[in-house]
């Protein structure tokens, strides 16, 4: 059983993370992309939503696997062996809720802990890409500003920066002087400071402008150091500036203490959120003996279908719930836990019907509706013959 498990929930965490991150990888790359950061930033942007993709892929993967298994050991028929021999489904489910302790364990450390970390560290990212904290982001054939004084054009760059040609720099002080450089190549230099860069150019042509020189000073080098000041950046804001980067016991702290009302629903609301989350994995291993075994004659895989739309369509209802309760529309508590109340008695219903009434079986009347739907579907598609037409076609000939 740990086996059957096992091999479908790891591979549904995998397929899903990998599925999440496909979607959000390429939107990262355009992000830092557009706003000139290196690259290496987006494998680390990806790795601050790792948490948050796995607190939504584990309770998939765990019901999938369950659901699975189940499915596998009735379609083989070792399930009526099993049961025949006088184990029961509850004696089955030992093994499920195992996996369901232990997930529901690292899903709490995930959302309570490592995520709301992970999704400060991903916000201050992006400040950092937008403010260009990450360095000079210096884009070739654009004009760069750095600071509020300077200018910067480069015509190429070669050995990953280490080699620029065609460059043009334009400054302003702060007296009101400025110049002008053009130079054929140059480089970044590092200095003691680390607030000050050389610029060392080469082969270049420098004017010099004042308020009270009566013509621009030309100065033609062949090598000439423009010290830069790097601006300052402002800092990123504390972490909390969202519910999602708090922890569950500083919700907690919040839901009692914080300054204003809609603060104390808003951390509330998250907090029971997460709490309502986690407490559903362990209605899981039911659900999924539930939907997992099929009516007697039937390998229809209308189970897996229903316990995804079930899984996805109870997520989006705590999402509502909690919005709502967010607003100070209705209680927090009372928002996510009657949802959560209520999706319980559905779950146990099912799984007792499958469990302790002879012959029972909860979706058996949906997979017969359905595949009578199909079937109606299918005998009227174009180009199939109705059932007797060729006869009635023989006779006439």
């Amino acid at each position: 059983m740990a086996r059957l498990i096992a091999v479908p929930l790891f591979s549904t965490l995998a397929i899903a993370s990998m599925l999440l991150v496909l979607d959000r990888i390429r939107r990262l790359f355009d992000f830092v992309a557009t706003q000139g950061g290196p690259v290496s930033v987006v494998w680390r942007m990806l790795a601050n939503l790792l948490p948050e993709y796995l607190g939504l892929g584990i309770p998939i993967g765990l019901m999938l696997g369950v659901l699975l298994a189940f499915r596998r050991l009735a379609t083989s028929s070792e399930l009526d062996v099993m049961r025949g021999v006088g184990i029961s489904y509850g004696r089955l489910l030992r093994v499920p809720y195992m996996y369901a302790v232990g997930l529901a364990a690292l899903n709490i450390a995930i959302v309570g802990y490592i995520q709301p970390q992970a999704r400060y560290a991903y916000e201050q990212l992006r400040f950092e890409l937008r403010t260009g904290a990450l360095g000079a982001s210096i884009k070739v054939g654009e004009f760069t500003h750095l600071g509020d004084r300077m200018t910067l054009r480069i015509e190429q760059s070669r050995q990953k920066g280490r080699d620029l040609r065609g460059i043009f720099v334009q400054a302003r002080s702060k007296g009101g002087d400025w110049i002008g450089v053009t130079a054929a190549s140059g480089q970044f230099l590092a200095t003691d400071d680390p607030n000050v860069i050389v610029f060392r150019l080469r082969d270049g042509t420098l004017v010099h402008n004042r308020a009270n020189f009566p013509t621009p000073r030309v100065l033609t080098f062949t090598s000439h150091d423009l010290p830069i000041n790097l601006p300052r950046f402002e800092s990123f804001r504390q972490r909390g500036g969202r519910n999602l980067e708090y922890t569950l016991p500083e919700l907690a702290r919040n839901g009692q203490d914080a300054a204003t009302e809609q603060q104390r629903d808003s951390s509330r609301s998250e907090f029971h959120f997460r709490l309502v989350e986690v407490a559903t994995m362990f209605l899981l291993p039911m659900l999924a003996v539930a939907l997992g075994v099929p009516p007697k004659r039937s390998t229809a895989a209308f189970g897996v279908f229903l316990s995804i739309v079930m899984i996805v369509t109870y997520h989006k209802v705590n999402e509502y719930a909690a919005s709502i309760g967010e607003l100070g529309r209705f209680n927090p508590l009372l928002a996510l836990w009657i949802p959560f109340v209520l999706f319980a008695a559905l779950v146990i219903w099912m799984y007792y019907t499958i469990a302790y009434v002879p012959g029972g079986q909860p979706i058996g009347a949906l997979e017969r509706f359905f595949a009578r739907i199909g079937q109606g579907i299918v005998r009227y598609l174009p180009g199939r013959r109705r059932p007797g037409t060729g006869a009635k076609s023989g006779a006439v000939a």
